[in-house]
Parts: structure tokens; sequence; C-alpha cells
């Protein structure tokens, strides 16, 4: 009797030392995906934030006014932040990139100096002008160098934890083309180092406690959200679907949801509100097969998934090409007025058309009833403002957001001047400048061995 009790006393003994085994081993894999999806999201939005460096300096180009100058070059300071934060986030301690922090932080000071400045009594000097210009080419080489980084991560799904792990076992981490590109990157800023700019630090946008207002409607339940999105993403009730409450990141009550898609073995990934049931986004990350459909193509499923998902008149704004993936922007249109402040971006895979990503924040913050005025000025009186330089192409008529958030009406004009494309506002009403933006041309196709 007492070896029996023994025996089972050492058997529950054996299972509980197993489970305890198994539970640390669950929380490890866990805090290694946790790290894993960091790192991967402060290199996505480092990427991202380059860009925006890089569209904003060229903007200020292309700009006629010093009322534009100014808000153009505080938010090339206030991304500048952004990305020496992204950076800092990175395990890249082994690898030098002192002269791209330093242009960072040097882009940042002199660019907030110089929008703190009086531009209608102390103008931009040629001097500065001729700064700004090489700024630009600097920054079109930083935002190569990275982008071919993330091409190479992407094609080859690369994890950052497992370059961390080579780094840190060699001072020399052999023929890593990430690390070539990222020192190649370095490299092209050498020469501005010598530049006294001025200094600042960037403010944040916090559009959390905004959706907080804007999202309304009635609560739904964990296995509300569940049907939801599987509705979205057209899934069959067999797949799998975890649903999760979001915790206390953010200010809006969300539901983070992970859904299987056993078709391409992976997930996708979903943030959808609790009040009203309305998906903020989501997120498939897997590798692309090889293109079968072309970016027209790819509109036309945009198209079909907005309006199966209730976003009616909607119309495209942007379209680009990565790689194997079409990136599309679309806004609603009221009349014959496009409202750039209810925005809708998707991916699409263009190998077989689904939709790998959708953000709708600006939507869900802006969409409502307007009564919009019409214009006050003619299209060719607002035509007259335009820098003379600019070659103009097309036209519309666009409510957007000016730098003190009240909706203005304008002229919305595509141009070009030299090789560049421009999309530039004019206010409807008393024909200022309103925005500049300089519009991406063809991202390059990547190719790895």
């Amino acid at each position: 009797m007492l070896r029996n009790i023994i025996i089972g006393l050492l058997g529950v003994a054996v299972v509980g030392l197993g489970y305890w085994g198994f539970q640390e081993q669950g929380q490890k894999q866990t805090l290694m995906i946790t790290a894993e999806n960091n790192y991967q999201r402060a290199f996505h939005e480092l990427a991202f934030h380059l860009d925006q460096i890089e569209d904003q300096l060229g903007s200020t180009l292309a700009m006629n006014t010093r009322r534009q100058l100014t808000p153009a070059l505080a938010e090339v300071w206030r991304v500048t932040s952004l990305a020496q934060e992204e950076i800092g986030q990175l395990p890249l301690n082994s690898i030098d990139l002192g002269q791209t922090e330093e242009f960072l932080y040097k882009l940042g000071r002199f660019s907030y100096q110089t929008s703190i400045r009086d531009l209608e009594k102390e103008p931009l000097t040629d001097k500065e002008y001729d700064t700004l210009t090489h700024l630009y080419q600097h920054s079109k080489d930083i935002r190569s160098e990275l982008r071919k980084s993330q091409a190479e991560m992407l094609a080859n799904r690369h994890q950052w934890l497992d370059l961390e792990k080579e780094l840190e076992a060699s001072e020399e981490p052999g023929d890593n083309t990430i690390v070539n590109n990222l020192e190649v990157m370095n490299k092209s800023v050498q020469g501005f180092s010598e530049t006294e700019w001025g200094a600042g630090l960037a403010a944040i946008d916090d559009l959390n406690g905004e959706l907080k207002k804007a999202l309304t409607g009635k609560e739904i339940s964990k296995q509300e959200a569940e049907k939801i999105a599987r509705q979205y993403l057209e899934m069959s009730p067999d797949v799998p679907v975890h649903v999760s409450d979001t915790g206390d990141g953010l200010e809006y009550p969300a539901y983070t949801i992970v859904i299987d898609d056993p078709e391409h073995e992976t997930n996708y990934y979903m943030d959808m509100s609790v009040k009203g049931g309305e998906p903020i986004w989501f997120l498939q990350d897997r590798q692309i097969e090889e293109q079968r459909l072309s970016l027209n193509e790819a509109v036309e499923k945009g198209k079909a998934f907005l309006k199966r998902t209730g976003k009616e008149g909607m119309q495209l704004i942007d379209s680009k090409q990565y790689d194997s993936i079409g990136m599309l922007e679309f806004a609603y249109v009221e009349g014959n007025v496009r409202v750039y402040p209810d925005t809708v971006t998707l991916e699409v895979a263009l190998d077989d058309g689904d939709i790998l990503g959708y953000e709708a924040k600006d939507y869900l913050l802006n969409h409502k009833e307007r009564n919009i005025p019409e214009p006050a000025i003619t299209k060719a009186e607002a035509e007259e403002r335009l820098n003379p330089r600019l070659e103009v192409m097309e036209s519309h008529v666009a409510l957007i957001e000016n730098e003190l958030k009240d909706e203005v009406l304008c002229y919305e004009f595509f141009g070009v001047i030299d090789q560049d494309t421009y999309r530039i506002f004019i206010n409807a009403e008393d024909g200022q400048e309103e925005k500049v933006e300089r519009l991406d041309g063809t991202e390059p196709v990547y190719q790895f061995s």
C-alpha cells in the first residue's frame, strides 16, 4: 500500500515537473516572439519615417510661400525624432551607425531652428536652399539602403533575434547583406558632420484619445468580434480565431484578434474596437508568390473589398507597387469633392489578390455628414498661385485638413518639376497655398538569390 502511494506521489511529481518545464518553455517562447515583434515594428516604422523625411524635404523645394515652409520643416523635425528613437530600439550595438545618427540629429536641429524663425522677416537664403537640396539627396541615399535591408529581410524571412545572436557571437558577422546595407547607409551621409544646425525635440500626436471619442455604438462581445473578423477576411467557420483584450496600451477599448490562414500557413492580426465592432487595422505577413495580377487588377480587388465591408463612395487617390504588393489609398468622395480626412489604406497581394493589410484609423476618426461649400475662386485663379516652374498635369476639388486641423476646401493640382511629381493644394476661398507634397516614384524591385 505504502509502495503504491509513493509511486503515485512520484508520478504526480514527474507530471508537475513536466508541466512546469512546459510552462517555462512557453513563457520563454512568448518573450522571444514579443521581442522579435518589437524589433520588426521598430524597423518597419523606421523605414516608413525615412520615407516621410525624404518626402517632406522634397516638398520644401517646391514650396512658393513662407507660410508653407514653417509647418513642413516642423514636420521634418518631428519625424526625424521618431526615426532616431526607432534606431535606438534595434539590436545594432555592434554596428557603427554613428554617421546616420549624427545626420538625423543635426537634421532635426536644423529643421527645428528654421521652423521657429520668422521666415517673412528672415527668409531662407540661397545657401540654406542649397543645404535643403543636399539634405534631400542624402535622405534619398539613407532611404534607399534601408529599403534594400527591408526587402532582404522580407524576401528571406530573416529574424532580428538571429541577427542579434550572430552579432553577439562575433565582432565580424561575416557576409551579412543586412549589415552591409546598413553600413553603406551610414557611409552615405559622411560629409555633413561638420555642419552646425539648431536644436529641439518633437511631439507625437496622440491618436488614441481621439479614437476613444470617435468610436461609438454598442459594445460587442468576443464572440461577435470573432464573427466580424471572419466576415472581413472571408474565413470559414472552422478556421481557428483567438480574441483577447488589448490591455493597457490603448486608451480606447479594443480586441486583439489572431486569425489562422491555413491556405498560406500564416496568421492575420487585427485590432477591433469594442464599441461598434469596427476593425481598425489588420495585417498579414507572408511570402508573396510569383506576381499574377497587375496593379490595376489589385485596385479592383480593393474596391470590391471596400464595397463588401460597407465603405461606400471611396475613390482611389494613390497606388504604388512594392515588389509583389500593391499599396492603395482610397478617400471618400462627396459630390465631386475628394474628402482627404476620410481615407482607408489597403495592401493587396499580387499573387492571388488577397487583402494583406487594412488601415482605417483616419476614416473612423473623421467620417461624418458635411455641408461642403462652393469654391469662392475659379480653378484658373487658383492655378495662378502655383510655382511657375510647376507643369500641371491633373486637377481636382478636395477637402483637406490644414495645419490647425481645420477642414478647408481646395483645388488639388498634380504637376511636375524636373523629374519629381508634386501634389499641391490651393485654398479655394482665399487662394493661399495650403499644402505641398512630393509624390513617390516607382519603388525599385530588389532581387536576392
